[in-house]
């Protein structure tokens, strides 16, 4: 199969041919229909993230069930699954307890080979488990959510990163109640999902923060009252648009200590200050001994939306029925597996929402 193999950090993705393994032991082979272009994938060809090379990086997917191995018992051939890049094992501490997006095993297929490259034989790697920027993978029947046929591949593939991730951070991790005040840092994927996730909440202020004055118009439609582009003084800006206290929920999307810190000085006393994007170890943040008792403020990480996909992509899907959650309107261009890295080249700068590698439908 073609794939959009990476080499070394910080090259450019190259479409060669991969030979798959063959399903094992409770693996799917999964031909892919559509895979986003999640920050993600540029933080692992940046070596922000640490991964096998070669890599086929791309792990937000979905797709058609080609071939199941054995102890497969949940899935066929011909079902369509969005596809799960932290699957919970189910048995860790962090899965019994309730936090499967926490799980201890949700990685334990990022180090393994799911095939060798056709030139040169060596083995190659799928990014995050998924290798979602290939005609196809193999993955476990864990990492599968199956949805109803009826649903647009092409959209629901969103639904395995960005939307779990944006929703559900307002949804499960900052819990926003009707008539609170939300600002939301980034308006990539994640970010604009999160704009639709306060929407549904409820909230009745959702201020966008993002630079690109050309997101500004797609942030209102999906819910957002205010768009503002930052500026030194945006916690200052946010808090007057708010009765001089700040929002009750500010929900960070971008993974910079600086904006982290904007996020914390727009949040009211009490508030909540809920970080999304993932950044870098070496990005440091700061606090005065002072304002932590003094502003009251809760700051949260918040990994995968604090979701469970198994659960929580039927919520999505019942509010993409009801029309209260756009899919479409994230997807900035559809792409071809060569499009890669101009894709990259575009997330870097902030251009847009979400590219999508969409794949033809087999002869």
């Amino acid at each position: 199969m073609r794939a959009a193999v990476l080499y070394e950090v910080g090259g450019e993705p190259v479409v060669g041919e991969v030979d798959l393994s063959p399903p094992g032991p409770g693996q799917v082979r999964v031909r892919l229909a559509a895979t986003g272009v999640c920050h993600s994938d540029l933080s692992l060809a940046r070596g922000q993230l640490a991964h096998n090379f070669p890599v086929v990086l791309g792990h937000e997917g979905a797709g058609r069930v080609v071939e199941v191995g054995p102890e497969v018992h949940g899935l066929s051939p011909g079902d369509h699954v969005v596809l799960n890049w932290a699957p919970p094992c189910r048995t860790c501490w962090y899965c019994r307890g309730g936090e499967p997006y926490l799980c201890e095993n949700a990685g334990r297929a990022w180090s393994r080979p799911h095939g060798r490259l056709v030139e040169g034989g060596s083995d190659v790697y799928p990014g995050l488990g998924v290798g979602g920027f290939g005609e196809e993978t193999v993955v476990e029947e864990l990492a599968c959510i199956k949805i109803p046929d009826d649903i647009p591949l092409s959209e629901a593939a969103l639904l395995g990163c960005a939307v779990l991730t944006g929703v559900g951070a307002v949804r499960n991790a900052a819990r926003v109640r009707p008539g609170q005040s939300v600002a939301v840092f980034g308006l990539g994927g994640v970010g604009l999902s999160a704009v639709q996730g306060a929407r549904m909440a409820g909230a009745a202020q959702i201020i966008a923060v993002d630079p690109a004055p050309e997101k500004a118009e797609l942030a209102r439609r999906l819910g957002a009252t205010e768009v503002l582009e930052p500026s030194p003084d945006i916690a200052k800006r946010i808090r007057a648009l708010c009765s001089g206290r700040g929002v009750d929920h500010a929900i960070e999307c971008v993974g910079r200590a600086e904006t982290i810190r904007y996020a914390w000085s727009s949040t009211r006393r009490g508030g909540h200050t809920t970080v999304v994007g993932l950044g870098s170890s070496k990005d440091t943040l700061a606090f005065n001994a002072l304002e932590i008792t003094h502003f009251a403020r809760t700051l949260q990480g918040c990994m995968y939306g604090s979701t469970d996909p198994a659960t929580d992509i039927g919520f999505l899907l019942d509010r993409y029925r009801a029309g209260e959650l756009d899919l479409q309107a994230l997807v900035t261009r559809e792409i071809g597996l060569d499009g890669v890295g101009e894709a990259f080249r575009r997330l870097a700068a902030g251009s847009g929402a979400r590219s999508v590698v969409v794949f033809p439908e087999p002869s």
